[in-house]
């Protein structure tokens, strides 16, 4: 039987994928659609979108990572610390990338489009590197933490990613503190993530 904590974590990443992916739908669609001007709802959907990513996979979803599982599967598969070192080099800088993506973003909506280019690019640049650092994860360290972490590793690990749930996770009761950020993302932005126009 599947860790309910493996779960959580593959849930978590199909969450944030689904979210990566609209970013850049978003980005491709641009400001200006079916003829009228969303400016200002545009660019409320990626900074939310942001945010997000900011809030909870880089305050709640990174550190469990970092201080939970990946010492235990270093501990029990030493064959991984490679690549475990890379996703903790991928952690460390990952609140700095996507806030300076924020700050890219900002200066595109206030100083016009000489500062969209930049944004694309480094947005572009933000969602190959995060797509890999999931793939790197999915492939390598948590077929190895199924192969080899005890039922204690994984109660720890179960009752650690049972906290802070994504807010963004359909299946789980919302969190009211979020559901105004739910509204933003799941109602104005594009599927696969919202529920708008593409």
């Amino acid at each position: 039987m599947t860790p309910e904590s493996l779960r959580v974590i593959r849930e978590e990443h199909a969450s944030l994928a689904a979210m990566l992916q609209s970013l850049l739908q978003m980005i491709r669609r641009g400001p200006l659609h079916d003829g009228k001007d969303d400016t200002a709802l545009y660019f409320d959907v990626l900074r939310a979108m942001l945010f997000y990513i900011d809030e909870f996979p880089e305050q709640h979803h990174h550190p469990k990572e970092s201080d939970l599982l990946f010492p235990r599967v270093a501990r029990a598969a030493p064959h991984t610390l490679a690549a475990i070192d890379q996703l903790e080099r991928d952690h460390m800088q990952g609140e700095t990338r996507v806030r300076a993506l924020m700050h890219l973003l900002l200066a595109w909506e206030l100083l016009g489009e000489s500062r969209r280019q930049a944004f694309v690019d480094e947005a572009t640049r933000y969602v190959d590197f995060y797509l890999e650092h999931m793939r790197l994860e999915e492939t390598v360290v948590l077929p190895e933490a199924e192969k080899h972490l005890s039922a204690a590793d994984w109660q720890a690990l179960d009752a650690a990613f049972a906290t802070n749930p994504d807010p963004l996770n359909p299946r789980l009761a919302r969190d009211p503190q979020f559901d105004r950020l739910f509204t933003r993302i799941v109602m104005k932005a594009p599927a696969p993530v919202g529920l708008g126009d593409s």
